[in-house]
């Protein structure tokens, strides 16, 4: 049936199953409007926006259903929504390379490595002592470190494939410290510093900077101007601030655009392109509203 041509009498028969209650039905039927691709999606919104309202809400609960099976639909939905989470956002990201990525199993495996680190960790503790801590558990017990031999691997920017071979870049490492911080009790800020993506810390009395990509190496500020040559009160100081989580993912985001363009991979590169528009375009209706 998937390779049947879309006749009026197919769509007829197909809209006239949207109601029907049995499981076993809606399932199948929603495996063939996935296979009829934007012809589905078209007949579905068609029967959406029409004035049978019970015929409607079915429609719209197939579309939503089609969303969440597709990766790419989905991501878009979430930067669309602007209702930003770290966590959700890169794993979407990651979903887009690997659909069949195990959601639930990347967050098991971030929760496990939150668990060994609580397991060290003497409270009272300061963000100072759970990132000694995380570093510990990270990069000497499990051996994460940034993957310089094959930098511009896409691979290296996906949570399921840092996991996996305990590589990535410095904004994949970050985002990992961060979301197992987060399990830890320590609230810990994405910095988007030019050329060098780090985790900053603002907890307590004294603020400071830890580089994933060097195995949790912790920089005062000053250390941290010095590395990147940048002048104690010059204007680009504000550039160590938190980087909003739009910003984060817009930059994951950049990487694959470039990263994807210089393994011949110009379809993916692409799609990450229209996502950075997709963010552009969606914080420009949030400015103008």
């Amino acid at each position: 049936m998937e390779n049947d041509p879309v006749t009026a009498s197919r769509k007829e028969a197909l809209l006239e199953l949207l109601d029907d209650p049995s499981p076993v039905v809606r399932k199948q039927l929603l495996k063939e409007f996935e296979n009829l691709g934007q012809e589905g999606r078209s007949l579905l919104k068609a029967a959406a926006n029409g004035s049978n309202r019970f015929l409607s809400w079915h429609a719209r609960w197939f579309l939503a259903e089609l969303d969440q099976s597709n990766p790419i639909e989905e991501f878009r939905n979430f930067i669309r929504s602007q209702q930003y989470d770290l966590e959700s956002g890169w794993l979407l990201i990651s979903r887009v390379a690997h659909p069949d990525l195990e959601v639930g199993q990347v967050c098991l495996q971030l929760d496990e490595l939150a668990k060994r680190c609580k397991e060290l960790i003497i409270e009272p503790a300061s963000s100072h002592d759970r990132c000694l801590v995380l570093n510990r558990v990270l990069f000497h017990e499990c051996g994460f470190r940034g993957n310089i031999d094959k930098f511009n691997d896409p691979s290296n920017s996906f949570a399921n494939e840092v996991l996996r071979t305990k590589k990535g870049l410095p904004i994949a490492l970050s985002l990992l410290y961060i979301l197992v911080a987060q399990r830890i009790g320590a609230h810990l800020e994405p910095i988007a510093a030019p050329g060098k993506f780090l985790v900053g810390s603002f907890e307590d009395d004294k603020p400071f900077y830890i580089d994933p990509f060097e195995r949790g190496r912790l920089l005062k500020p000053e250390q941290l101007f010095e590395k990147l040559e940048i002048r104690k009160g010059d204007s680009t100081i504000g550039i160590m601030a938190p980087a909003s989580i739009r910003e984060t993912l817009s930059r994951c985001c950049r990487n694959l655009v470039k990263h994807y363009a210089e393994a011949g991979q110009l379809q993916m590169s692409n799609l990450f392109k229209n996502f950075i528009l997709e963010f552009k375009e969606a914080y420009r209706k949030r400015s103008r509203s």
